[in-house]
């Protein structure tokens, strides 16, 4: 049974690692392959900063915040394993900021201690007037892409760095099953006109004495497109830009004096910190993630797709609950191809 996964960023590699931790032992033919064009530290994932935190809204659907809470779960209890520190994962607490109330989210109880703020905390922050406080996750991919990549290998699951044209060119190859983990670049492997890039750009930035993140949010300007500011173990990461259909990688100077200007003005003493590295990538923005299987015919067969894109700017925060949900699809196939088989002759 040989299985390829396109595509090695965080939705990939958890995927890949996912289905084999589950399946080896009772497939011991599986054959697992991970082909990329962009390996870390050239991902999509590598460029966020990593906090564990949905979108204000989850527009109703359960099942992505039921996703998000597994994935919160899952490296929660990874906590306390000497893993955590090879892993970039870490507790952090800080601030949501708006200019007028809001519903408290969907994912309030899922992560520690949320609280409103008090009128004196948002004495710290003029021009808002109502916030949250509360204690979340960091996960850095610089560290958690690769940590992946090295179970993977020694597991002995094989990489490609090449970039897969199209899903026939691996069944041509014999492959069984493909997962598809490809992010904004989906539709190159089969349109999905729902899936379209937000481009967001980020500073990062050396300010050792940010401890708290801080995320403000503009209700009129959309997700992303406000001010904030989230401290790494390293560095610390000012954004505030989500471009809707924009496909463009390159750094704008434009939009590094926006997220200059506004994160300076939300923090001041920001404009004394040295600035170590720019960064532009674009999230595959979609109105819900696609996770789903698909029959795809070659030739005289039917192939297997296991479709798994689409996370927009939470591939982080969701993607292991992403991971187990893949898994269980692959579980059914695998159950169909063995009722599909002849009984074997009873001994």
């Amino acid at each position: 049974m040989r299985v390829a996964v396109i595509g090695a960023g965080v939705i990939g590699l958890s995927t890949a690692l996912c289905i084999h931790e589950q399946y080896h032992s009772l497939v011991p033919s599986l054959e697992m392959e991970v082909y990329a064009d962009r390996y870390t530290p050239h991902t999509t994932s590598d460029g966020a900063a990593g906090l564990w935190q949905p979108y204000l809204s989850d527009h109703g659907n359960l099942q992505e915040t039921l996703w998000n809470k597994e994935t919160f779960d899952y490296l929660l209890g990874h906590l306390g394993s000497p893993a955590a520190k090879e892993m970039g994962l870490f507790l952090i607490s800080g601030y949501n900021l708006f200019t007028q109330p809001v519903p408290d989210p969907s994912w309030k109880n899922i992560v520690l201690g949320f609280r409103n703020l008090t009128p004196k905390e948002l004495e710290l922050f003029p021009g808002y007037s109502y916030g949250w406080f509360n204690t979340a996750l960091m996960l850095e991919c610089r560290s958690y892409l690769p940590w992946l990549t090295n179970r993977l290998m020694q597991r002995g699951v094989k990489f490609f760095h090449k970039k897969v044209e199209s899903f026939q060119e691996m069944f041509a190859q014999g492959v069984d099953v493909v997962i598809n983990c490809t992010g904004v670049r989906a539709g190159e492997l089969q349109p999905d006109p729902e899936l379209q890039p937000g481009r967001g750009q980020v500073i990062k930035v050396l300010a050792p004495w940010v401890k708290h993140f801080i995320i403000t949010h503009d209700i009129e300007s959309g997700i992303y497109n406000s001010p904030y500011v989230i401290p790494g173990s390293e560095f610390t990461v000012l954004g505030g830009i989500y471009q809707h259909g924009n496909w463009n990688e390159e750094n704008s100077a434009r939009d590094h004096k926006t997220i200059w200007e506004n994160c300076c003005r939300l923090l001041p003493a920001l404009q004394k910190a040295k600035i170590v590295e720019e960064w532009s990538g674009l999230r595959p923005a979609r109105p819900c993630v696609r996770l789903e299987r698909e029959n795809v015919r070659h030739g005289h067969f039917q192939a297997e797709v296991i479709h798994n894109y689409g996370h927009g700017g939470f591939g982080i925060t969701i993607h292991w609950g992403c991971a187990m949900a893949a898994a269980r699809l692959f579980g059914n196939i695998l159950q169909e191809k063995k009722l599909g088989s002849p009984p074997q002759p009873r001994l």
